[in-house]
C-alpha cells in the first residue's frame, strides 16, 4: 500500500530541549488518521514538519514519496489548518479565497465557493466577523481547494461547540469520500476521532506510543481483572490498576485471541481508555 507520509527517525530540537526524538510513523495513502497525545508531547511539531514549516534536526519525512516541504511541487500536496484558524480579521472571505488562489497553483476556487455557499457563509463578510464554526469551516475550505492528496489538521475542533463540531466532521468526510485525500487528524476529543478517523498514532514525551489500525489496535489488547498475586505472571501489560487483593490491567495480547488463565476475567477495550493508557504509560511503545 503506498504510504502518504513516512517518517524515520524524525528529531527536532529547539535548543537543549527535544520535541521529537526517533519519531517513527507510516501512513497509508487515503487514511484518516487520529494524532493524539497530550500538550507538548510534539503533535505540533510533528505536522509542522510535515507541512514543510520545520526542517528535523535528524531523520527524515516523507510526503509520497518526496522530502516534505523539499519542493513547490510538495509543498502543493499538503494542505494545513492550524489550530488558531488564522485568518486575516480584515479581510473578507471573497479577498481570502483570491489570495489563496493567487498564492497556490491548482487553486479549486470554484469548488471552496461551493462548500462555503452549501454552509450559508457570505463571502462579503469579513473573517473577523465570522463564528468560529464559520472561521474554522473557512480555513478547512481553503485548504481543500488546493487539492492536497494529503491534508493536517491542528486542533482544528477545539473551542467549537457541539454543533459546529458536527457541521467541520460533516465537510471533512464529505472532502475525503469526494477526493479520496488523506487526513491527519490531531484533537483531544476522543469521541470526535472515534467518528471519523481509521487509524491511530499516540505520541507523548516526542516519541511514538501505539501506530495502527483503529480495529487492529483494540483487537489486539485487552482489560483483565483478578487477583492481584497473579498479577505478575501476566506478559503485555500495558497498565496496572492494584489494590489490596485485587488487579485490573491492560494488556497487549496481539492480533490474534489469547488464552489467558482461568483466574483472569476479560474485557475489551474502548478506545478512549486505551489512549489513556498508553498516555500513562510512556515506557510502552508501538
Amino acid at each position: 500500500m503506498t504510504a502518504a507520509l513516512e517518517a524515520e527517525g524524525l528529531g527536532m530540537r529547539f535548543g537543549r530541549a527535544w520535541a521529537l526524538r526517533e519519531c517513527s510513523v507510516s501512513v497509508p495513502a487515503g487514511s484518516v488518521v487520529a494524532l493524539v497525545g497530550p500538550n507538548g508531547a510534539g503533535k505540533t511539531t510533528l505536522m509542522h514538519l510535515v507541512c514543510g514549516l520545520l526542517r528535523p534536526s535528524e531523520g527524515r519525512v516523507r510526503v509520497f514519496g518526496g522530502d516534505a516541504g523539499g519542493t513547490a511541487e510538495a509543498l502543493a500536496r499538503v494542505g494545513f489548518v492550524a489550530q488558531e484558524h488564522p485568518l486575516y480579521r480584515g479581510m473578507t472571505v471573497a479577498e481570502l479565497l483570491r489570495m489563496g488562489q493567487a498564492l497556490n497553483p491548482g487553486f479549486d476556487r470554484a469548488l471552496a465557493e461551493l462548500r462555503l455557499a452549501a454552509l450559508d457563509i457570505p463571502l462579503v463578510k469579513r473573517a473577523g466577523a465570522l463564528s468560529g464554526g464559520q472561521q474554522a469551516q473557512v480555513s478547512l475550505a481553503l485548504a481543500l481547494a488546493k487539492r492536497p492528496r494529503l491534508l493536517v489538521l491542528d486542533e482544528p475542533l477545539a473551542n467549537l461547540d457541539p454543533v459546529a463540531r458536527r457541521d467541520f466532521s460533516r465537510t471533512l468526510m464529505s472532502a475525503v469520500a469526494e477526493d479520496e485525500v488523506t487526513v491527519l487528524l490531531s484533537s483531544h476529543v476522543i469521541a470526535d476521532l472515534e467518528a471519523v478517523c481509521d487509524r491511530l498514532v499516540v505520541l507523548n514525551r516526542g516519541s511514538v506510543r501505539l501506530d495502527g489500525a483503529i480495529e487492529d489496535v483494540l483487537a489486539a489488547h485487552r482489560l483483565l481483572s483478578g487477583p492481584r498475586d497473579a498479577a505478575t505472571d501476566v506478559p503485555g501489560v500495558v497498565r496496572a490498576v492494584h489494590s489490596e487483593r485485587h488487579s485490573d490491567l491492560l494488556v497487549r495480547t496481539g492480533p490474534e485471541e489469547t488464552a489467558v488463565h482461568p483466574v483472569w476475567q476479560q474485557h475489551r477495550v474502548g478506545l478512549e481508555e486505551l489512549i489513556l493508557a498508553y498516555l500513562e504509560s510512556p515506557a510502552v511503545t508501538r
